[in-house]
């Protein structure tokens, strides 16, 4: 049973035990593994098919996450630094509300309002909390309704958030357009985020002010932290009263006050809701929407306002209804808007140190009577709207004078609010025609002769040597023989008044028209007595104003006074305008005023009559109606009137005695409404002076009218 020969072997303990014990040791590495190869197994399970397509965007936000917040916290240290740096930086608050970067001229009339202003005008620093509440309830309705909030700390993100939405939808550039900048960043922007005017970099403020509002990321950057600056240096009350004070309203006016005296004549204290919400309503486009621009438009902005302001509790419903139903409108200044083309003239003669270039602000103390401005503009408006044919291109000019040369006032044209334009009364040089004949009769009333001497109205040849004979023809084509020289006035016959010329030397005539303020090249033939030289309308005026003055030359001028505001003393006076030296004695000019009246009695200006008045006046037509002239005069005014087509074409049935004596007339009858009829210094001639016939035939013309006579002039009018 042994086997083997009945040996035994050893015996060796069953392996099953020691194996039991290994088994678990070379089956746990494998367990172990397998359980590390099941994670992934069991995550997908977890994840599915919707994991698998959302992990890029899981990945993706983690990433910009990381990257923003560490931007957003690198930005707001960014702006952190800029709001402490430029808190440090910014001035007391009262360097900051004058924005201007010159001063500017103010123009006063004979009484001392106001009237016209060039430049900027600035009102005087106003605060939060003198303004009006009506006015600075309508700004903060309209431009940053959150202003007051707790949380507003300069920046509204709300609404610039959809004021960039906005902008984006309507196919702009997010950062530009308006609406979305608080009342914070529109003061930022207007202190130009610190950066000051600089005439080296900017030519003008206005390019400066341009390059501040230019619009890019980095600047709006540069705004928010100027505008947080702002809110960390001053209260919300210094930002408004800076606001107010800075903010362009239109019409010249930097500021509110500026704007209030220049739209309603009152200041910005005094403002009622009405023109509360007008003066809010500007800031959105202070050119288009101000009511000196277009006053419905104004008018309809500040509705909106209004609205605004009930809506948000600032008015009641009833305020707001007597708001509305009572629009703002224009003071009587503004209104009137007079005297641009007389302001252009008066600041024409002032140094421009004094004026464009100032950086103080001027008072311009002047001659202009608002009065006399306003019915020399109506009547030229009315006679164009009655009496000229629609469609018309013609143009006119007025001036009304004092007898000592103090302009009253001044249209330059049809246009008769025009500031800037070109002025018919100062700047064109027209043809003087019949106008220029009292200067003859002057000299020959000087030389001792009497309006009752005759002088032959007859066919008359002026022969040039080697140039061949000229005949100066009548506007009518007649001749009336021996005639008066008041007659020859009044009528504006042409033979006498070359006669008369020839008679007392044109040399002599030329001196006297001189004399009487026409600077013009004068001709130097024969046909000088006809108006064929050029003079300005103001000058033709100022001449006239010799006639009444009694014979001696006056400067015409329209500055009293100049000096700084708020300073007693003027800077400069205009001294030496005004009556000069005499030209022609006392009795030689009462007497032309006697002959002039009668050209208004019976003569060539009998349209320019007005019941109950003296006046005497002359017109002047020439050749082909190019120029119509009348210049006339009471026992107080003289007012010129010219018409004509600025590119020189012939007028179609206009001459002096016609729409320019119509213009007269309209004039004067509205200066003296209500006034007591004022005598002319006239003296009428007692008798014949004893020179006797002056008589023309053949005059054989001196060698100096070679270069000037013209064939064509015998056609001169009147």
């Amino acid at each position: 049973m042994t086997g083997q020969g009945g040996k035994r072997g050893p015996l060796v303990a069953d392996k099953r035990y020691s194996n039991s014990k290994a088994k678990p040791k070379r089956k746990a590495a494998p367990a172990r593994k397998a359980k590390r190869r099941s994670k992934p197994r069991r995550s997908t399970k977890r994840r599915g098919i919707l994991g698998w397509l959302l992990s890029p965007f899981v990945w993706l936000f983690r990433i910009v996450w990381r990257l923003t917040w560490r931007l957003g916290l690198v930005v707001s240290l960014l702006i952190g630094l800029g709001v402490l740096f430029y808190a440090s930086q910014l001035p007391p608050i009262t360097e900051l509300v004058d924005a201007r970067t010159r001063g500017s001229v103010i123009l006063q009339d004979r009484e001392g309002a106001r009237f016209a202003s060039r430049g900027e005008l600035f009102g005087g620093m106003i605060t939060a909390e003198t303004v009006s509440p009506h006015l600075r309830n309508a700004v903060v309705a309209t431009e940053d309704k959150r202003f007051y909030a707790f949380w507003h700390i300069g920046v509204d993100p709300y609404a610039t958030v959809a004021a960039m939405y906005r902008n984006y939808s309507q196919g702009r550039n997010p950062l530009s357009g308006a609406g979305g900048s608080s009342i914070s960043q529109q003061t930022a922007k207007l202190l130009c985020n610190g950066v000051p005017f600089d005439p080296t970099k900017w030519e003008t403020e206005r390019a400066y002010e341009q390059d501040c509002r230019r619009t890019t990321l980095w600047r709006k950057i540069k705004e928010a932290a100027f505008a947080m600056a702002l809110e960390a240096k001053f209260s919300k009350e210094d930002i408004l009263t800076i606001y107010l004070n800075r903010v362009y309203m239109g019409g010249g006016a930097r500021g509110a006050e500026a704007a209030a005296q220049r739209f309603f004549g009152i200041t910005a204290r005094e403002v009622t809701p009405a023109q509360g919400a007008m003066l809010a309503g500007v800031i959105r486009s202070p050119s288009r929407d101000n009511p000196l621009s277009n006053l419905e438009r104004a008018q309809s902005r500040a509705s909106t306002v209004i609205a605004l302001m009930r809506d948000q509790g600032y008015l009641s419903k009833s305020a707001a209804d007597e708001a509305l139903a009572n629009p703002a409108v224009l003071g009587t200044a503004a209104a009137a808007n007079a005297g641009g083309y007389f302001a252009d003239w008066a600041l024409d003669g002032i140094p421009d140190f004094l004026t464009n270039d100032t950086t103080e602000d001027i008072i311009v103390k002047t001659t202009l009577d608002q009065d006399i401005q306003t019915a020399a503009e109506e009547a030229l408006l009315w006679v164009f709207e009655n009496k000229v044919r629609e469609g018309s291109e013609a143009e006119a000019a007025i001036v009304v004078m004092s007898p000592d040369g103090a302009v009253r006032a001044m249209v330059g044209g049809r246009d008769v609010r025009a500031s800037g334009a070109f002025n018919r009364a100062t700047q064109a040089n027209r043809q003087t025609g019949s106008a220029f004949k009292p200067f003859i009769f002057a000299t020959a009333l000087e030389l001792g002769f009497s309006p009752n001497d005759t002088i032959n109205d007859e066919p008359l040849t002026i022969t040039v040597p080697g140039s061949g004979p000229w005949e100066p023809k009548n506007y009518d084509r007649q001749f009336k023989g021996p005639i008066t020289l008041t007659q020859s006035l009044a009528e504006s016959r042409n033979i006498p008044a070359v006669v008369l010329s020839e008679e007392v030397g044109r040399e002599l005539v030329r001196q006297v028209a001189q004399g009487f303020g026409i600077d013009s090249d004068l001709a130097a033939g024969p046909a000088l007595a006809l108006g064929v030289s050029e003079s300005t309308l103001i000058e033709m005026t100022g001449a006239y104003a010799g006639f009444l003055n009694g014979g001696s030359a006056v400067i015409p001028y329209g500055l009293t006074d100049l000096r700084l505001q708020g300073e007693p003393e003027p800077l400069m006076t205009n001294a030496g305008a005004g009556i000069g030296e005499r030209v022609i004695n006392e009795s030689a000019a009462r007497q032309l005023t006697w002959m002039l009246s009668q050209v208004v009695e019976y003569g060539t200006g009998t349209r320019a009559q007005m019941e109950g008045w003296q006046i005497a006046g002359k017109s002047g037509t020439t050749n082909s109606q190019r120029d119509a002239w009348f210049i006339g005069f009471t026992g107080d005014y003289v007012t010129g009137v010219w018409m004509g087509y600025d590119d020189n074409r012939p007028m179609s049935g206009v001459t002096g005695g016609g729409l320019p004596a119509d213009i007269w007339r309209e004039t004067m009858t509205r200066i003296t409404a209500g006034w007591q009829p004022t005598r002319l210094p006239m003296q009428a001639p007692a008798a014949a002076s004893g020179v006797g016939t002056i008589t023309g035939g053949e005059i054989v013309a001196d060698q100096e009218i070679l270069n000037v006579l013209d064939n064509i002039l015998g056609g001169l009018g009147e």
